[in-house]
């Protein structure tokens, strides 16, 4: 992909009257980053890989306060609010269903917002879509950036459909396979932590009004998170597998079989898991680029650059802070220089290494069989730091 991966020579850079940005990926953060800069008069060109734009994939998200304040700033808080089950409090309950503890969700949004609000994916990806074709940027979908050159002032790109195009900036918000993290030299991969997770949507059971986990039994975790008045996403974690050996066709009877032995809604729940195509297999992995996450005028946010297993329902919300937080800084009027992107990357590493290192930590435990593990007392240091802003 790229001809040029190393950083041009630093020096300020004197942009256009209108500078142009390219954004490389159309999830959670290469959206939100979209919105933000078309919003403050920044030329925004998005490519996404997939035709669809991922608006009819995943099953459900749980969405925390942090997250919640984001997506209000981009404006699209009110149709995640009609959309999505806003509840305040966590059940832990034993594998028979029995609820042990209901502890209140920290608001990490502030007081103003709901602690958590579970959603469908694809109808938060559809109004983030609809939010990125308002703001009048141009979107390609079905489309790559095959190679980047660089040099001191901008980037130079050639597409996956045979076109060429300049920019001052390219950020790279292509998740946690990353082409362009690898085009510009950081050679930094996810890592498998050693659980995987089964997921589906399914029609919410009567009653079912938060969240609830259950820990121990025949997986790590079975939990569910109602997504809207009418449904919920349901998953259990277990030890993961070689993925080559688990045939597509069998998910169904897979996910089932895991969350066999388990009780309170999971009957119920269980009896909607019939459709392997709907449910989704996925390993835990782990990421956190060592050192800047620039080189030169491209810059990786969100999934590109760090990743975490979803035990703390951070994923998402680190990734839109990301967003945020870059666009607040290419809109400052400072130049668009190492200094710029090395302050990025000072404001956003030790928020979300707390982070990683937590979700990876709660799961550690379970794998090593530790009982008298704090995972209350961690998450509640956790949360209580991103009460902050980020």
């Amino acid at each position: 992909m790229a001809d040029n991966p190393t950083s041009p020579p630093s020096r300020p850079h004197a942009r256009a009257a209108t500078p142009t940005v390219l954004v490389v990926g159309g999830g959670a953060s290469g959206n939100a980053v979209t919105i933000l800069l078309r919003r403050a008069g920044i030329a925004v060109d998005l490519v996404e890989a997939r035709p669809d734009w991922n608006a009819t994939t995943g099953s459900g998200i749980t969405l925390q306060g942090n997250a919640l304040r984001v997506l209000r700033e981009l404006g699209v808080w009110e149709q995640v609010s009609a959309c999505g089950y806003a509840f305040g409090t966590l059940g832990i309950t034993a594998p028979d269903g029995t609820v042990l503890h209901v502890a209140e969700d920290i608001r990490t949004g502030g007081d103003d917002l709901p602690a958590t609000l579970g959603m469908q994916r694809p109808q938060l990806q559809q109004i983030l879509i609809d939010a990125v074709r308002a703001s009048g940027a141009t979107v390609r979908l079905g489309t790559t950036a095959e190679a980047l050159e660089q040099d001191a002032d901008g980037v130079s790109v050639r597409f996956s459909d045979g076109t060429e195009g300049r920019y001052d900036l390219v950020v790279g918000a292509d998740g946690l396979g990353s082409a362009t993290r690898a085009a510009i030299g950081i050679t930094d991969k996810p890592e498998p932590t050693g659980m995987a997770i089964w997921r589906i949507a399914a029609p919410r059971p009567a009653g079912v009004e938060r969240s609830d986990l259950a820990y121990g039994g025949r997986a790590y975790i079975a939990g569910y998170t109602p997504t809207s008045e009418n449904t919920l996403y349901a998953f259990v974690v277990e030890a993961c597998r070689d993925r080559a050996s688990i045939d597509p066709a069998s998910y169904a009877d897979e996910m089932r079989r895991a969350a066999q032995g388990y009780g309170g809604y999971w009957p119920e729940i269980v009896e909607h898991i019939t459709d392997p195509q709907k449910v989704n297999y996925t390993w835990f992995d782990r990421l956190l680029v060592d050192g800047s996450w620039h080189r030169g005028r491209v810059v990786l946010i969100g999934d590109a650059a760090h990743c975490c297993p979803p035990t703390m329902a951070q994923g998402a919300a680190m990734s839109l802070e990301d967003a945020l937080v870059l666009a607040e800084l290419l809109t400052s009027g400072r130049p668009w220089d190492d200094e710029l992107f090395q302050s990025f990357h000072e404001r956003r590493v030790a928020r979300v290494r707390t982070v990683v290192e937590a979700s990876v930590q709660i799961g550690q435990w379970q794998l090593d069989g530790v009982r008298d593990a704090d995972v209350p007392g961690l998450i509640g240091r956790t949360m209580n730091l991103l009460k902050e802003l980020p």
